[in-house]
């Protein structure tokens, strides 16, 4: 009996995300600022959950070749991928591996829905193999084929690695050969040379020569083209885009899930965004940033640093209009104090950062780490409805008695940060004539 779970049943979206944040991500070197080097199980496995909550059917891990923890990780991430089948449909978990019988057995030994292939093309990437592309070719085209005759239901992609910096004679030359075989083709702008024009044309000459093929961006930020040389590739019909959260990845990293979403948004691109959670962008930043032990940063565009407004003259237009400097829905994307999600799984740098940054507390790390254990101990305690940030702010205030940083007069009206609707009414009430420093107090949260 045929699995309803093959990837030959699935119809796929206008935009799918191959999320490769326990993949691409993991090389980040972000991850040995607190000398942490890699990612525990547990992380990835709450990564993955939250991935497959917000929406993602596809997301690509390392081979289980690399470690045996690598293949104990693999395991577990695909058995919460199995507990939420029900929940939230299928995820197809990709191994990126090379184009070598090796990790390919392993890969399918662990149960992978498919194979994210990858051999080095460019003149400067085959230094690393010796091979002509003739080599290439013939090698390539022995083992796909070989793989696609025996596992006919596996998901197959190819890439030429260093794809933008390969001639297109070459690249042509190999993936003519393999394109019978293969689902997708990946284009990998491996070192981020490429810029949006180019990304076009690659493209428009891909998918005539190919047209019953589809194609796999995945754009590195070295050049800061990640996410503008994404969206031109899928404003010219590419389907799958490889995304991490926050972009983190090897040096400068890659396109960011909820940057790409977020543009894709305002640019009314509406049918790109079926299935994916909006609403959860936010949180799912700052989950992973806590994994980092950072904020989510400013230049991530779903981050709070979008609805920070430090300047008199800004504060003053948005009192009068909030449109005024803050164009964009960031609302949709869980921009919101009510959005924050806080709760049994917040972790502590999330409370820390509630406390801290929005709500002005003066506390140090330590601390929020010891209001966080009481916290996610209690909330399972209290009533349904009751707010988990007026339970956060009570266990503050009562037990740990902590104070708000005191701001001098003259700059208090020069900070605000744009949170729910009862604070904008509060504001416009201000606006109006309420010159209570109280009630303007309360309608706005003071940043640092």
């Amino acid at each position: 009996m045929m699995s309803p779970f093959q990837f030959k049943n699935y119809q796929p979206r206008p935009l799918e995300i191959i999320d490769t944040t326990l993949r691409e991500g993991s090389q980040t070197s972000l991850l040995h600022d607190h000398y942490k080097y890699f990612f525990t199980q547990s992380d990835k496995v709450e990564i993955a959950r939250s991935l497959i909550v917000y929406g993602v059917k596809f997301i690509e891990l390392f081979s289980p070749i690399i470690s045996p923890r690598e293949r104990d990780d693999f395991n577990a991430i695909k058995a919460v991928r199995d507990e939420l089948i029900m929940q939230k449909g299928y995820t197809f978990l990709l191994a990126h591996v090379r184009c070598h019988p090796d990790d390919i057995e392993a890969a399918i030994d662990a149960g992978a829905d498919g194979l994210n292939i990858y051999i080095r093309l460019s003149d400067t990437a085959r230094y690393s193999h010796g091979k002509d592309i003739d080599t290439v070719v013939s090698r390539a085209r022995t083992l796909i084929e070989d793989v696609r005759k025996n596992y006919p239901d596996l998901i197959l992609r190819f890439s030429g690695e260093d794809a933008f910096r390969t001639a297109e004679d070459d690249l042509f030359r190999v993936y003519d050969q393999i394109a019978p075989f293969v689902d997708r083709f990946g284009t990998p702008d491996t070192v981020g040379v490429a810029i949006p024009s180019v990304v076009a044309r690659r493209l428009e000459l891909l998918r005539e020569r190919y047209p019953s093929v589809e194609f796999e961006g995945h754009f590195h930020d070295d050049r800061g083209f990640s996410l503008i040389n994404a969206l031109e590739a899928v404003q010219n019909g590419m389907r799958y885009i490889n995304t991490t959260l926050l972009g983190i990845g090897d040096r400068s990293g890659i396109t960011s899930m909820t940057a790409l979403l977020y543009n894709l948004y305002i640019d009314k691109y509406y049918d790109h965004l079926e299935g994916y959670s909006l609403r959860g962008s936010y949180p799912i930043n700052v989950m992973f940033a806590s994994k980092l032990k950072k904020l989510v940063p400013s230049k991530e565009p779903v981050s709070l640093t979008n609805r920070t407004h430090t300047a008199g003259v800004h504060q003053q237009a948005m009192l009068n209009h909030a449109s005024t400097y803050e164009p964009f829905p960031l609302d949709q994307f869980g921009v919101s104090e009510s959005e924050m999600l806080l709760g049994p799984l917040s972790g502590w740098n999330m409370i820390y950062y509630f406390l801290k940054e929005i709500k002005y507390y003066n506390l140090d790390e330590a601390t929020a780490r010891q209001i966080a254990a009481v916290f996610k101990e209690r909330i399972y305690d209290y009533k349904s409805g009751t707010s988990p940030t007026t339970i956060l702010v009570d266990l503050a205030e009562k037990e740990f008695g902590l104070t708000r940083i005191a701001i001098p007069d003259q700059f208090k009206d020069n900070i605000l940060q744009r949170l729910d609707e009862e604070s904008q009414a509060a504001l416009a009430a201000a606006a109006d004539g309420n010159n209570n420093a109280e009630a303007r107090r309360e309608a706005a949260v003071s940043i640092k």
